[in-house]
């Protein structure tokens, strides 16, 4: 296999600085021979992968029901979501067919009304229970677990939301925790198979500086050379 990786990169949604981090997201991963076309409007996106032509699958977005909060009340016109039956089917096969996925940081929360997204990323958040603490200092650790996506990479400190008590599919096998400052220790990455694609989820990202941390910026080339098969 070789040429570029042509991903596609989904993106959009409220309280995060999307407009500016997924460019920020593109360049890290043109650095790694990646090509991406990024978009906010996910059923065309959806539309398009399953035309051909893509690698890579990118879900860095924050597209959900936006139930439970009367807060959500003046975004639900524009940003509430609910992924079509074709959307659904699209991106099934897409990955299951051999395709690459990788679901960044709100793609936990993304499709809540799909149980098969928790199976094809590995995990999902759980509305009334799955929490942050405030966004501030986080330490991402790797596990003992040997994997190419972290061999050789030292724990690293960035300012971003550490994502906790959310479901875990029962085959996830963290490569990375992540904790606040005083809190408890969740998984952060893992990498896992899903039919005949790969799948990996990394739940940092909250903005640009997140993404361009140094080791961070290792971690998502690797992640998407990794998930497409090619040599990282």
């Amino acid at each position: 296999m070789s040429g570029a990786v042509r991903n596609l990169i989904l993106t959009g949604g409220i309280g995060h600085p999307f407009a500016d981090a997924a460019p920020a997201l593109e360049e890290i991963l043109a650095g790694a021979g990646v090509v991406s076309t990024v978009t906010d409007d996910i059923e065309a996106g959806l539309s398009a992968l399953d035309q051909g032509g893509f690698d890579l699958l990118t879900v860095y977005a924050l597209r959900w029901r936006m139930l439970g909060s009367e807060k959500y009340a003046p975004h639900r016109e524009r940003w509430a979501f609910s992924l079509s039956p074709d959307g659904r089917r699209r991106l099934w096969n897409f990955v299951t067919g051999g395709g690459g996925l990788l679901g960044l940081h709100t793609a936990l929360i993304c499709f809540d009304d799909w149980p098969d997204w928790k199976d094809l990323l590995g995990g999902a958040w759980v509305c009334g229970r799955s929490a942050h603490p405030p966004r501030g200092p986080v330490t991402l650790v790797p596990t003992d677990l040997p994997h190419p996506l972290t061999a050789g990479l030292p724990p690293f400190t960035v300012t971003d939301e550490a994502y906790g008590d959310f479901d875990l599919a029962g085959d996830v096998r963290p490569l990375a925790l992540v904790a606040p400052e005083g809190g408890r220790a969740w998984p952060a990455l893992w990498a896992r198979d899903a039919g005949l694609g790969r799948v990996v989820a990394d739940t940092l990202g909250h903005d640009r500086a997140s993404l361009e941390h140094p080791v961070h910026r290792q971690i998502l080339r690797r992640a998407a050379l990794w998930a497409c098969r090619r040599p990282l």
